[in-house]
C-alpha cells in the first residue's frame, strides 16, 4: 500500500476521502442477490480455499441455493430508499462531507476543499467509480477510510485490494493513505457506548448486554491478523465506558459459514443457552457494524430475537448501529482530519 509523504497542500488542490462499506445487492431478489453473491463469495480473501475446489462448490451449488433464501432475509430489512447499508452509508457520507465543510470553514478555508465520496467492494457504487469520482472533483489526495473499525483481511485486506486495482491503470493516480483500523479510537467506543446508554435511558438494563461482532475462521488469526484482539480491545473498551461488571457483558462472534472452525463463543449458541442460566433480559450492539445491514437487522434483530425467546428468554432488543448518529460522525470526522495532516493548507492569517 503506497502511502504519501507528508508535504504542506497546495492552495488549489482537493482532497478526497473515500468511506469503504462492503456492498449489498442492488434489490431483495435472487437474480441480483445470486450476482452479489457471485462476487462476494468468488474474492479469495473471503473463502481462501484452491479455487479448483471452490469455484465448482461456489457456482454448482452455492449460487443455485443461497440467493433465493438470503433474498427472502434481505427483503425482510428492505427500507423504503433501498438497502439499509447502502442508506445509511450514503447518509453517513454526507453528513461527514457538511461536519468537515463546517470545519474547514471556520478555520477560514474552503469548505468544499475535502470531497467525501462512499464506495463500495462488492456492488455499487464500487470503490473504482467512488474513486472516479474523487479525481473528476480534482482530488489528488485520497485517504481511505474503511467503515470496518476491526482490521481483517477479508474486510479491510479486500478494500485495499480493491483501491490498488482501481488505481493501477491511471496515468497520475493520486496520493494514497489509508486507515488501517480504527478499534481502540476514543471517539468511536465512547459513540458506541453513548448508543447503549441512550437505550438503556428509554428502555432500561438489561440482565445481560452482548457484544456482537461478526466472526472470522480461526486459521486466519493464526496467520497473523490481529482481528480476534480488535474485537476484544473494542469489547472490553465499550465495557470500561459503561462501568459495567464482568458478569454483565459477553464478546461474541456471528455469521459462521462453511465447515472451518470460527472465533468462539458464537452469537446463536450463547443466545439459545442464556435463558437457561437464568438469563431473561438481553439487549445486543454491534460494534463491529458502524451502519445497520442485513448481519445486524435480520441475523441479530430477527433471528438472534426468535432464537432467544424460544429458548425461553422473556425481552429481547438488538440497539441499533451507530448509522447517522452526530456521535459517529464527530468521530469520523476527527479520525480524518489526524490522518489528513499535513494535506491541509495552513489556515489564512487572521
Amino acid at each position: 500500500m503506497v502511502h504519501a509523504p507528508v508535504t504542506t497542500a497546495a492552495s488549489g488542490q482537493r482532497i478526497g476521502v473515500l468511506l469503504v462499506n462492503l456492498g449489498t445487492p442492488e434489490a431483495p431478489t435472487t437474480p441480483a442477490v445470486r450476482r452479489y453473491l457471485a462476487q462476494f463469495l468468488g474474492d479469495r480473501r473471503v473463502v481462501e480455499l484452491p479455487r479448483l475446489l471452490w469455484l465448482p462448490l461456489l457456482h454448482g451449488v452455492i449460487l443455485r441455493t443461497r440467493p433465493a433464501k438470503s433474498a427472502r432475509k434481505y427483503a425482510q430489512i428492505w427500507m423504503p430508499e433501498g438497502s439499509p447499508l447502502l442508506v445509511w452509508t450514503t447518509r453517513v457520507a454526507q453528513y461527514l462531507r457538511g461536519s468537515l465543510g463546517e470545519h474547514l470553514k471556520a478555520l477560514g478555508l474552503p469548505p468544499d476543499r475535502i470531497v467525501v465520496e462512499a464506495g463500495m467492494r462488492y456492488g455499487e457504487p464500487s470503490i473504482a467509480a467512488a474513486l472516479a469520482r474523487l479525481r473528476d472533483a480534482g482530488c489528488t489526495r485520497v485517504l481511505a477510510l474503511p467503515l470496518y473499525p476491526q482490521y481483517a483481511g477479508s474486510t479491510t485486506g479486500s478494500a485495499f485490494d480493491a483501491i490498488e486495482r482501481a488505481l493501477a491503470g491511471e496515468r497520475a493516480p493520486p496520493s494514497l493513505r489509508t486507515v488501517h483500523d480504527w478499534h481502540d479510537d476514543a471517539g468511536y467506543v465512547q459513540a458506541v457506548a453513548r448508543r447503549i446508554g441512550e437505550h438503556w435511558q428509554r428502555h432500561g438494563r438489561p440482565d445481560r448486554l452482548l457484544l456482537s461482532f461478526h466472526g472470522v475462521p480461526q486459521f486466519t488469526i493464526a496467520r497473523g491478523e490481529p482481528y480476534q484482539a480488535h474485537c476484544e480491545g473494542t469489547a472490553a473498551r465499550i465495557a470500561r465506558e459503561l462501568d459495567l461488571a464482568g458478569t454483565q457483558w459477553q464478546l461474541a462472534y456471528q455469521s459462521r459459514f462453511g465447515r472451518a472452525k470460527w472465533l468462539e463463543p458464537n452469537t446463536s449458541t450463547l443466545l439459545a443457552a442464556w435463558p437457561a442460566e437464568g438469563v431473561r433480559r438481553v439487549h445486543v450492539a454491534c460494534p463491529g457494524f458502524p451502519v445497520d445491514c442485513l448481519e445486524t437487522l435480520e441475523e441479530i434483530a430477527i433471528e438472534g430475537k426468535a432464537a432467544f425467546l424460544r429458548a425461553g428468554g422473556q425481552s429481547f432488543d438488538y440497539i441499533p448501529a451507530l448509522n447517522d448518529h452526530p456521535a459517529h460522525i464527530r468521530c469520523l470526522r476527527d479520525l480524518a482530519l489526524r490522518n489528513l495532516e499535513g494535506w491541509l493548507p495552513a489556515p489564512p492569517p487572521s
